[in-house]
């Protein structure tokens, strides 16, 4: 019986011994990236642009009294008021004193203007909705630019958490007032 016992007992030693001498690995999950989201993600925005930016063509097809500019940047823009002498635009730095007006496509106002109350802009330092930030530089004091986004330019598939909704192109009519030149620039 002895006999047995000591085997017994060094059976479950060299097994607690060769148990610990074997180091455990921990398995790799399996991940796979199909790419399948991204690429369905771009595909929905492709359809939406074209979608949207053949209302827009619609819209200034159907406005025979102005001409329209199409930007670098992806959207459209008339005068409504031009300024012809040789003054300033603003630039990075300057102050920008505006009043704006922002309705859907359809010309249903979504802020009046004493909703969206004068606006004060410091070009390129602050956030302000991405065709905006790019329309004032274009403009002159005293000129009135009517400007056609799409969404992507406007507040895209965020909205403004307000009354702008998702993926919602917008036509904002604004007025520059005012603008104040970099002092630091000039020094």
């Amino acid at each position: 019986m002895k006999r047995y016992t000591y085997i017994l007992i060094a059976s479950v030693a060299l097994a607690f011994t060769s148990c610990s001498q074997q180091q455990e690995q921990a398995r790799k999950p399996i991940s796979r990236t199909s790419g399948t989201f991204i690429k369905e993600s771009i595909e929905r925005n492709k359809i939406l642009i074209a979608n949207e930016e053949k209302t827009i063509d619609s819209l200034i097809k159907n406005d025979t009294l102005k001409q329209y500019i199409a930007s670098n940047k992806g959207y459209w823009y008339k005068y409504e008021t031009k300024v012809e002498e040789l003054t300033a635009f603003p630039k990075r730095g300057d102050i920008a004193f505006f009043d704006y007006e922002i309705k859907d496509l359809k010309s249903r106002i979504i802020y009046t203007k004493l909703e969206a109350k004068p606006q004060i802009y410091y070009i390129d330092k602050e956030n302000i909705m991405m065709g905006l930030r790019d329309g004032i530089k274009l403009m002159k004091k005293g000129e009135t630019v009517t400007f056609l986004f799409p969404s992507h330019m406007a507040y895209g598939y965020h909205g403004d958490n307000k009354k702008i909704g998702t993926n919602e192109p917008l036509i904002c009519t604004v007025t520059l007032n005012d603008i104040k030149l970099d002092q630091k620039s000039k020094n």
